[in-house]
C-alpha cells in the first residue's frame, strides 16, 4: 500500500542530503535511516564516506595541489598538520 505524507521543504532539503545516490528513494531512504538505527547511522556513513575518499592518496594529492593552485595550504603542510604520509 502507498501512503502520501507531506514534509516541509526544508526537511525535504535535509533527506535529499541524507541520500547514498541521487536516485535513491525517499522510502528507501527512511528503511535504510529505521533499520539503521536513524540519522547517527546517516551520520556514521557521511564519516565513512569522508575517511574512504582521505585513504585514497591520488585523490589527496590532487585535493592538495588544487588547494595549492587556488592559494590554499600546501599538502605538505596539512600532511605534517594532521601527521598524514600522503
Amino acid at each position: 500500500m502507498i501512503t502520501t505524507i507531506q514534509i516541509d521543504k526544508g526537511l525535504k532539503a535535509r533527506l535529499e542530503e541524507l541520500k547514498i545516490h541521487p536516485r535513491e528513494t525517499f522510502n528507501e531512504l527512511i528503511s535504510r535511516m529505521v533499520d539503521s538505527g536513524g540519522i547517527e547511522s546517516a551520520t556514521r556513513e557521511s564519516l565513512i564516506a569522508t575517511i574512504e575518499v582521505m585513504s585514497d592518496p591520488y585523490l589527496m594529492k590532487d585535493l592538495g595541489e588544487a588547494l595549492k593552485e587556488e592559494g590554499g595550504t600546501p599538502l605538505e603542510d596539512l600532511e605534517e598538520e594532521f601527521g598524514m604520509n600522503v
